[in-house]
């Protein structure tokens, strides 16, 4: 890295939470957005708290521009720069709150899932919609684990928006019931 380039970024801590853990890594970028861009499935941690810890880590540093980047943050990149070529990219960075409508068929009770999502791509608040007509809201009160769902600049969820008020009405007429979560 050039004296000129080093001057001009910021060492950021990134974070690839999959909810039992994560991998961590510091990389040297002008912003948080150039982080977001260049990686996908990351995100930026500010808490002091975590930031002083890490530097006790031993993490492996990487820079934005470099030719090479640690394992993990690697595929991050190449993830990336194959999204960066679809329709779409971008698109939802810079929005507050994402309402998403995703029907999951994986398991032997398919539902479809309406999520409030915040800023950091963790859900806020969800309505699950069961075959029987019966709707379920919850909050991460009643989960064992929140990591980021959605990553905004990712083009395979512009197709799951919906609007605030498809939410809010879904949201309205959900019953909570903590059993399911337990």
């Amino acid at each position: 890295m050039a004296p000129s380039d080093a001057a001009s970024k910021t060492r950021f801590l990134v974070l690839h939470d999959y909810g039992m853990g994560g991998t961590w890594w510091w990389v040297h970028a002008r912003s948080e957005q150039e982080v977001l861009e260049t990686f996908a499935g990351v995100e930026v941690v500010h808490t002091e708290a975590t930031r002083a810890e890490a530097e006790t880590w031993g993490l492996d540093e990487a820079d934005v521009d470099g030719p090479t980047t640690p394992p993990g943050l690697a595929e991050a990149r190449a993830e990336r720069d194959t999204q960066r070529r679809m329709p779409g990219f971008g698109a939802l960075a810079g929005h507050h709150l994402l309402y998403l409508s995703r029907r999951w068929d994986e398991d032997d009770d398919p539902m479809v899932y309406l999520m409030e999502v915040g800023p950091d791509g963790r859900r806020l608040r969800q309505v699950e919609l069961t075959e029987d007509g019966m709707a379920y809201q919850s909050t991460p009160e009643d989960w064992p684990f929140n990591p980021p769902w959605v990553d905004r600049y990712d083009p395979a969820w512009v197709p799951f928006v919906i609007g605030q008020e498809e939410f809010e009405a879904h949201w309205t007429r959900a019953v909570h019931d903590p059993s399911r979560w337990d």
